[in-house]
């Protein structure tokens, strides 16, 4: 079974890691000796995902630098900018489309998540929704719960008003079908994306086990560090 290509969004300014990411995007910022997308990509391809597209922003330039054509990493590795214009994450996916087909996997460039690609794309297919949405049981533990999840189904999604129901998390790699971008219009989230496909019952779930990590914080740098020492 092939599995679909995989958008990262990867054009985050990093706030919350300055003064580091003044100078450098949080993809190229240093774990263990390598910048962060060395270990990202290696993760993807031991999961059998072979084309990239990365969509790139603020220093992306300095992104395309390093990876290249991603014959490093054996992997075929392209590149869509956001231009002069914020896109928002999903405007870049939106821009990205000619590159990334009909269907494909999406997460965002500060996150590393060591689940089954294979089984979520199974679980997009026989869902026969345009996305799918990948959640994690997380209790408030490793971030702040936003999904209120049951029996397989996300009941409600959001990022700022929260419920004492919300026990999952939005794990951070979804699933999508081009046509859901149609009547978008830039600037435009992917969480607020998320939001309007589950209002019009468009979004499927599939529970993730493994925990997730992420580098939005000098925290999460340190714990994804001590994980991949393992």
């Amino acid at each position: 079974m092939s599995l679909f290509p995989a958008a990262i969004l990867a054009g985050g300014l990093g706030t919350r890691l300055h003064p580091v990411t003044q100078k450098m995007p949080k993809a190229l910022v240093e774990i263990n000796g390598e910048p962060f997308i060395a270990h990202q990509l290696r993760l993807l391809r031991s999961q059998n995902l072979t084309d990239i597209v990365i969509c790139a922003g603020y220093l992306g330039e300095m992104i395309r630098d390093f990876v290249g054509s991603g014959d490093r990493f054996d992997l075929r590795v392209q590149y869509s900018f956001d231009g002069p214009a914020l896109l928002g994450t999903a405007g870049a996916l939106q821009k990205a489309l000619p590159l990334l087909g009909e269907n494909f996997f999406v997460l965002y460039g500060d996150s590393y998540l060591p689940c089954a690609y294979i089984s979520v794309q199974e679980a997009f297919e026989d869902s026969g929704k345009p996305a799918l949405m990948t959640v994690y049981r997380n209790e408030g533990c490793w971030d702040t719960s936003n999904v209120e999840f049951l029996e397989g189904n996300i009941l409600r999604y959001d990022k700022q008003a929260r419920t004492s129901a919300m026990r999952h998390i939005d794990y951070g790699l979804g699933v999508l079908s081009g046509q859901v971008f149609d009547t978008i219009v830039p600037p435009y989230d992917l969480a607020a994306l998320y939001q309007e496909l589950l209002r019009q019952n468009k979004l499927a779930a599939f529970e993730i086990s493994q925990r997730f990590y992420e580098i939005g914080s000098f925290e999460g740098l340190a714990e994804l560090a001590e994980r991949l020492k393992k």
